[in-house]
């Protein structure tokens, strides 16, 4: 009978790193209020309160669930080896194998919310796409960019709401404003925040030559803007016709709204509401949730942390390379994780490039905190 004592010590050593970076302790006395909370009779009189109680009381519930299903898991585990050794029995091994295996496989899942250390990490995000250098190309490659964050966003059932796209003058797009609700999603984004590249042979150039084109992929999350307040004056409001997802008008009216905030220069869009005073409304809220973190950014002197300031676009500058021709690879240069399988990286499967970046954010600060 095989000996599993170390692989089931290693997993319940493990088990105790993750009530620490879970804070089950914390989780569990929060849970008891929240549950307070939620069955107050007077709970749905305030909707907008009602949604975030229910949705901090499913994300703590769903922690600790997932936390005692493994602790359990693996206390069972010890039992049954237990029992295996001392009748000789060879027949559980299987067994054990596969449940160490599967506990170990949950873990490294568990192990990723422990990469989640900016202040931010838990929010929404507002995500926007700008064609840089390249011309055409480069619009079409920004709308081949909206696809994959649309269909990564699919894959994690996270929520996507379009909040304006500027249509490109031949092809693709200008920009895109798109907010994508769920949790830690701002965190898994900050791994896209930069600028994008692409090289393949352009569809656009009848001699059939190799172009390089660049996007710039800007990432900004919701926070609470209750306090904020923004002098009209400095606002520029436009409006505009909400357009579909081809470009097709969809309002007879120009019902969507954009705000420039002239001071910074900062820009929010809404064409998903009604009317045009609600898409205002909506906008008003993405900008002020804008400023908000880029006045922390200045505050902190933290680039990385909050918004960070957008990169030179141009050649060198890219975080991130798209290579269909003459071979195909997608390469992030900040972590060096590659894949030779562009189409499901354009179909929205990012996870290596996100976990890749947040295991090197954590080790990049580890680093700069043991020089300090």
């Amino acid at each position: 009978m095989k000996d599993f004592s170390t692989e089931l010590n290693e997993l319940r050593k493990r088990v105790g790193e993750a009530a620490a970076y879970l804070n089950v302790e914390t989780s569990r006395g929060l849970l008891v209020e929240l549950e307070v909370e939620v069955a107050k009779p007077d709970l749905w009189n305030d909707q907008e309160h009602a949604k975030e109680i229910n949705t901090q009381y499913a994300a703590v519930k769903s922690d600790l669930d997932e936390f005692n299903q493994l602790s359990n898991t693996i206390d069972d585990l010890f039992v049954l080896h237990e029992l295996a050794r001392e009748a000789d029995d060879a027949s559980q091994e299987p067994e054990l194998d596969r449940g160490v295996a599967a506990c170990r496989a949950q873990l490294d899942s568990l192990e990723m919310r422990s990469m989640f250390t900016g202040e931010h990490d838990d929010c929404d995000a507002i995500l926007q796409i700008n064609a840089k250098d390249g011309g055409v190309d480069a619009q079409d490659w920004s709308e081949m960019l909206l696809r994959m964050y649309r269909r990564w966003a699919e894959l994690k059932s996270f929520g996507f709401e379009i909040g304006d796209i500027s249509i490109g003058t031949e092809a693709g797009i200008l920009s895109a404003d798109v907010t994508i609700r769920g949790r830690y999603v701002y965190g898994l984004l900050t791994s896209e925040r930069g600028t994008h590249r692409l090289v393949r042979i352009s569809p656009f150039d009848n001699q059939g030559r190799r172009q390089t084109s660049f996007a710039l992929v800007q990432i900004w999350p919701i926070l609470d803007q209750a306090e904020l307040e923004i002098n009209e004056s400095d606002i520029r409001m436009e409006v505009f016709r909400a357009s579909g997802a081809g470009g097709q008008h969809v309002n007879k009216t120009s019902s969507a709204v954009r705000l420039v905030h002239e001071p910074t220069g900062l820009v929010a869009s809404s064409q998903q509401e009604r009317s045009q005073l609600q898409n205002r409304e909506s906008a008003l809220k993405r900008l002020k949730a804008m400023i908000i973190a880029q006045d922390e950014e200045e505050r902190a002197n933290a680039l990385d942390q909050i918004a960070g300031k957008q990169a030179q676009v141009g050649w060198g500058s890219q975080i991130r390379s798209y290579v269909l021709q003459p071979y195909q690879m997608v390469k992030d240069l900040r972590t060096n994780i590659e894949t030779g399988n562009v189409t499901a990286v354009l179909d929205g499967e990012l996870d290596q490039f996100m976990e890749g970046y947040l295991r090197w954010r954590r080790s990049d600060q580890e680093a700069t905190s043991n020089e300090q």
